[in-house]
């Protein structure tokens, strides 16, 4: 399945699951949001409500309003090679908070205090049920579902020393959609690919393989210091073509499109924008 959250034609925030290029309400039987609705027995056993027509809605994050948004940096070894770094002992992980947020369609913000906004096009997962102390053999058990994360970056702010979290958190700086999907709807999670294109040219290809600490892993090492809610969204790195570490570097602009695709979990799209 494919679950979507999105605006009504009337304003009102809902969530539903994608039905061809139609979108069925299910925001009545759970009530709230999509996050309530996995914290509360999960997605099963929905009920239908109202048909729209996916072209006249306004897609929202899947998740709009994660509890926690973890994110690891330098998990794939061509990122760490051309960002000259070695490769840690463990996941290197930081925060991103929600207003940060974009949806697929959606435009990121470069800010008016710096022009070095890079993309990262990233795997975004989707916490289904609380992940505590959970071994890795048992960490897919807690996965909802899986997305598609543009993990944009203002370079200059994110070395203002060692912590990543500046340039990480300007507002409308991570794209994050277009659905929820299930892992069902996935043959096979790690040949999928993590492309990146920018204006049409293709900036970053890997297989989600190459990762140095695999799904299962970032669950068992952040479940181990903090509980994953039904909810949260663990954003799990990105591959190399980054454009800060291209000579010259390229950064996002003002009229930019940034596109991300994950194979079978789809394309994420956003514009680029100058901060008003």
């Amino acid at each position: 399945m494919r679950y979507v959250s999105f605006l009504r034609p009337d304003g009102t925030a809902s969530f539903g699951r994608l039905d061809g290029d139609r979108v069925v309400d299910l925001r009545e039987s759970k009530g709230g949001t999509l996050r309530a609705a996995l914290a509360n027995q999960g997605l099963a056993g929905l009920a239908d409500g109202a048909t729209f027509a996916l072209a006249e809605l306004a897609l929202l994050p899947p998740i709009p309003d994660p509890g926690k948004i973890a994110c690891v940096g330098l998990n794939y070894a061509s990122h760490l090679s051309e960002m000259g770094n070695q490769r840690p002992d463990h996941p290197t992980v930081f925060t991103r908070w929600t207003d940060t947020l974009v949806p697929h369609g959606g435009a990121l913000v470069r800010p008016e205090n710096s022009e070095r906004l890079d993309y990262e096009g990233e795997l975004a997962v989707v916490i289904g049920r609380t992940a505590r102390h959970v071994a890795r053999a048992d960490a897919m058990a807690h996965v909802a579902g899986f997305s598609v994360f543009n993990d944009a970056s203002v370079r200059d702010w994110q070395r203002h020393s060692g912590q990543f979290t500046p340039g990480k958190n300007f507002p409308a700086t991570g794209g994050f959609g277009p659905a929820l999907v299930t892992p069902d709807e996935i043959e096979d999670l790690a040949a999928q690919r993590v492309q990146t294109r920018l204006n049409g040219a293709l900036m970053q290809d890997q297989p989600i393989s190459d990762m140095l600490w695999p799904v299962a892993e970032l669950i068992e090492y952040v479940s181990a210091f903090t509980a994953l809610e039904p909810g949260d969204v663990l954003v799990t790195g990105t591959p190399g073509g980054v454009g800060d570490a291209r000579k010259p570097p390229v950064y996002l602009q003002p009229g930019d499109v940034c596109e991300v695709s994950i194979g079978e979990i789809g394309t994420l799209r956003n514009t680029v924008v100058a901060e008003k």
